[in-house]
């Protein structure tokens, strides 16, 4: 058995870490949260209230002098945090390097591409709702800039903001919404995969009859329309195969047997299943 010791007090009043909004109360719930969220961590993680927190609250007047300089002296914050998780020993050194690691690579990224990085990762963890707003104000954010002339990122961000947001709309199987996207992100650079997503997001939108029509005025694309075909068959052979089909497919089967109220009950638990998903999805 593991038996970790805790290093300082617990606080009596909680720290709100920058830009995560989480309340800590120790340095391990400190550390713990830098490393979840190691990529949506910026400078502002380095101020004098974090120091006097660790210092008055936690008691670790040691860490504090040591991250006094680091503040003070401008620093980088990936030897910030990771002075931070080493002191508190809670991750072995190939898991405090990582982090370290994540952070350096963010180092060199314009506001928005870190902005960019920090609502990809809302996407990742099916955070729909909260992207696209987040995407909405990167995208008016861009166009501001633009107006103005000022210094960009490579318009390859832009297209990608476009496309990650059309993502995120799919994930709400809004695809008319999601096309519209994928096609203004394929537009900004011309990135064949963009096409790809936005004849996806039409496959899924239209009816069979509707697609068909829609298919054939693509005609210089029509390669593209073949590969999604394919593509399609594909993942529709590989879902038969799951085990949440078989699972459907098994209910389909017991649907007309003698214990109907197990047949109903189970189907209550995935109904309210796939509900607690999406409202999961739709948070803000």
């Amino acid at each position: 058995m593991r038996v970790s010791v805790c290093v300082g007090d617990y606080a009596k009043t909680p720290y709100c870490i920058p830009g995560l909004e989480m309340n800590v109360y120790c340095l391990e719930e400190l550390s713990y949260c830098l490393k979840e969220n190691a990529f949506l961590l910026d400078l502002s993680l380095m101020n004098d209230g974090l120091l006097h927190w660790i210092d008055q609250e936690c008691g670790q007047k040691e860490l504090t002098r040591a991250l006094y300089p680091l503040i003070h002296r401008q620093g980088s914050l990936s030897a910030f945090v990771g002075m931070v998780l080493n002191y508190t020993g809670l991750y072995n050194e190939t898991e405090t390097r990582e982090v370290e690691q994540i952070l350096k690579q963010g180092a060199g990224l314009s506001r928005i591409e870190k902005r960019k990085s920090q609502v990809d990762y809302l996407v990742k963890k099916k955070k729909y709702m909260a992207a696209i707003r987040e995407y909405d104000n990167l995208i008016a954010k861009w166009r501001e800039l633009e107006k103005k002339e000022e210094p960009l990122p490579a318009v390859s961000c832009l297209s990608a903001i476009l496309h990650n947001k059309g993502v995120a709309l799919a994930g709400l199987m809004l695809y008319d919404r999601a096309a519209e996207c994928f096609l203004a992100a394929y537009e900004t650079v011309q990135d064949p995969d963009c096409y790809r997503d936005y004849l996806a997001a039409k496959r899924m939108t239209l009816s069979e009859e509707e697609y068909v029509g829609f298919a054939a005025e693509q005609a210089e694309d029509y390669g593209h329309t073949l590969e999604l075909e394919k593509d399609l068959e594909q993942i529709l052979n590989e879902w038969e195969q799951q085990p949440e089909y078989l699972l459907l497919y098994n209910r389909r089967e017991r649907r007309n047997g003698v214990d109907r109220q197990s047949y109903y009950a189970e189907g209550d638990r995935m109904i309210q299943t796939l509900k607690d998903s999406y409202r999961s999805c739709v948070s803000i």
